[in-house]
């Protein structure tokens, strides 16, 4: 889901980005705080170039110099780094450290807990939850004494797990659980459906699933386990029983100790507060009672670093989610290095990502990154506006937070309710913001750094994907100046390059594909059970380097600009056209609150553009709208890049991590109802109110 087009929103504070530019139309730049350059572990540019220089030049001096500080039982017997990414030369594939043992699961706790002493300091606070409203510290040592409850499963090595659960402790600990044992995990977002959880089931073959009774979304009861249920009988009816399913007792927590789970046939119903759960005799096991005849110790199992860690599924241009595959030892150096450096993490700060762990973002900067580095973090179970929209900035105030991750989706959907929410908290433990999910439009960066961070924390908006495991280009905290909407430069590791449609790479201030020339640890090794798919749809188009699927502009200062996907570029008349700088010019008009832009055929020009636009609330949509737009285009980009449909959206089919489902807006552009999986829209309604008001003719 990283690395995704631009959505552009509009800020509540009446600064419309111009601020962005400066003399000569460059990018104005925001240079670090001192105070943030002084204690930082990278405190200049200068420094950050010469690691970066070494991090490219000796990939292999440099990480492995950083596995030294991580436990191995077995080092690496041969090469460090052995890799292939030209396609007409064989097989593509990475191995680093390959015959070196470890265990990351021992490393994020077990090192921390036994040899740095840090058993007794809080790993998470959590969880702020919708209705239940819990709270509770959750120190490494508690973290620690849980995870033999999958072995009653009888899960081993190279088993698959599918975990369908909410922000609560019991996730965090199944992830670990399953690589302690060796186990890999395949963690579905809890807001998907029965059929999305079903698909991934079957196409990793999971051999247990773990789930919860019910959550709470907001004011929303979700019943996640009716959900799992539904899920397994699919599995079942397509001739895939899953022999096992542990379930938390998550909303009935107050009911622990009121009995034993049923052995009745048929399914009984079991009580908690406002829900009602089946219970499949034979599959179903409760997690509190197995971790009540848990014993207290679980041997780790010792993989090669190259063994697979866990599988997490993103969309495919077909349709067909694909199962990204990371493994144990590259993936814990790169998320334990970005986490260090891109946050500048030290030992008393409080980390909060809003991102959930069904996401990439939750794997590597909820879980991995922060426990390996002994940080003390937020879990958040809530929503950013319920009960109200002062939600995110009680809970820094409350907690202490001092380094704040979240998208730009959440960013935009706050500056709504303009600044007040935000500036009658403190905020004053913040030294850090971030962003992630998609580049951030200049307006809602400049809104995020004046009001969230009152001008004093720097931000790193950071540009990676589900398929690199970590950072790919960000500023880093004490040492990049920022440019609003810029990811900067590229992180430890990683050597970019911008090419051409015919492969060349581009040099100096240019726009193109963006592709990465070497490996870094954190890569993605294959798709599971499909390694074509991995080489088509990676490494096919320009053999010898990773294919983002981004486009990127590199500007006379050598930063780096996401543009958008490449199949959201748009070929008008011969001349390509970015969907964001589109969106960018819409947004930049007082009565759009959003705007997303497609492709359109057109008898003479071969592709027009398509735009839906959101409005601000206390605006009308009209013809005379249209044309102020149209005009606002035309002086920001050119007349080749006025549109020939205007479509107001009242809304916009999303997934549910907030993401604009362009696929499906081409389809509603073009009138076309094979919309193939729409399983991840989070309001299926939009698309059908979309349909039946589309633009019929040329405006």
């Amino acid at each position: 889901v990283m690395g995704l087009p631009e959505e552009r929103g509009r800020s509540g504070s009446g600064s419309r980005g111009q601020e962005e530019a400066g003399a000569g139309g460059r990018a104005r730049s925001w240079s670090p705080p001192p105070e943030v350059s002084r204690s930082a572990h990278v405190p200049s540019l200068q420094r950050y170039r010469e690691l970066h220089r070494r991090s490219v030049e000796e990939p292999r001096e440099f990480w492995g110099d950083i596995a030294k500080e991580f436990y191995w039982k077995t080092l690496c017997p041969g090469p460090f780094l052995r890799y292939n990414f030209d396609v007409t030369k064989g097989k593509i594939f990475i191995e680093w450290m390959k015959g070196a043992s470890t265990n990351i699961c021992y490393n994020v706790l077990d090192r921390n807990v036994h040899e740095k002493k840090l058993g007794d300091k809080v790993a998470f606070y959590c969880w702020e939850g919708g209705q239940l409203d819990g709270r509770e510290q959750v120190a490494a040592r508690r973290v620690h004494g849980s995870f033999s409850v999958l072995l009653p499963a009888g899960i081993q090595k190279g088993d698959r797990v599918a975990v369908y659960m909410p922000m609560i402790p019991e996730l965090v600990v199944a992830m670990l659980a399953c690589a302690r044992i060796g186990a890999l995990h395949s963690i579905v977002f809890a807001g998907f459906s029965s059929e999305s959880l079903c698909e991934r089931i079957l196409d990793s073959s999971c051999s247990l699933l773990i789930t919860t009774d019910a959550f709470y979304r907001g004011e929303k009861l979700v019943n996640l386990k009716e959900l799992a249920d539904e899920a397994l009988q699919k599995c079942q009816e397509k001739g895939f029983p899953v022999r096992c399913c542990i379930v938390v007792k998550h909303l009935g927590r107050a009911e622990l100790g009121m009995g034993d789970s049923p052995s009745q046939s048929p399914p009984i119903k079991r009580s908690c507060p406002d829900v009602q759960i089946s219970w499949n005799q034979g599959i179903d096991l409760w997690w509190h009672e197995l971790m009540q005849e848990a014993g207290d110790e679980c041997e780790p199992e010792w993989c090669d670093a190259e063994d697979p860690l866990f599988i997490l599924y993103t969309s495919g241009s077909t349709g067909k989610p694909k199962g990204v595959v990371h493994t144990v030892g590259g993936y814990m150096l790169y998320v334990a290095t970005t986490f260090k450096y891109v946050f500048d993490f030290h030992a008393e700060d409080v980390f909060w990502c809003t991102a959930d762990i069904g996401w990439i973002t939750g794997h590597s900067y909820v879980t991995y990154g922060p426990l390996a580095n002994g940080a003390t973090s937020v879990l958040f179970e809530g929503i950013p506006t319920y009960p109200d929209v002062n939600r995110l900035w009680s809970i820094v105030d409350k907690y202490k937070v001092t380094k704040f991750y979240t998208a730009p989706t959440a960013i935009r959907l706050l500056m709504k309710f303009g600044d007040e929410p935000v500036t009658k908290h403190s905020r004053a433990s913040l030294q850090v913001l971030g962003t992630v999910g998609e580049p951030i439009n200049p307006e809602a960066w400049l809104w995020y750094h004046q009001v969230v961070g009152a001008q004093r924390c720097p931000i790193v908006d950071t540009f990676w994907q589900t398929e690199t495991g970590g950072h790919m280009l960000t500023p880093l905290p004490g040492a990049t100046p920022m440019k609003p909407g810029s990811a900067t430069f590229p992180f430890f590791g990683v050597a970019p390059a911008i090419l051409n449609e015919s492969g060349e790479e581009l040099e100096g201030e240019a726009e193109g594909y963006l592709v990465f020339k070497q490996p870094w640890p954190g890569i993605m090794r294959t798709v599971y059970g499909n390694h074509e798919r991995f080489e088509t749809t990676y490494f096919k188009k320009f053999p010898g380097y990773y294919v983002t699927g981004d486009g990127c502009r590199r500007d006379q200062d050598g930063y780096y600009w996401i543009t958008g996907r490449i199949d959201d570029m748009l070929n008008v008349s011969g001349h390509l056209l970015s969907t964001a700088e589109v969106e960018s010019a819409l947004v930049e008009h007082e009565a759009v609150a959003e705007a997303a832009v497609v492709g359109h055929p057109h008898p003479v020009k071969g592709e027009c553009l398509y735009c839906f636009v959101t409005l601000c609330d206390g605006h009308t949509f009209s013809p005379k709208l249209t044309e102020e737009l149209k005009k606002q285009i035309r002086e920001k980009i050119g007349p080749i890049a006025t549109p020939d449909y205007i479509q107001n959206a009242p809304g916009l089919p999303k997934t549910r991590s907030g993401k604009i489902m362009r696929r499906v807006l081409r389809k509603i552009a073009q009138n076309d109802y094979d919309l193939g999986d729409t399983s991840t829209v989070a309001d299926p309604s939009v698309i059908s109110h979309l349909f039946s008001h589309r633009c019929l003719t040329i405006q």
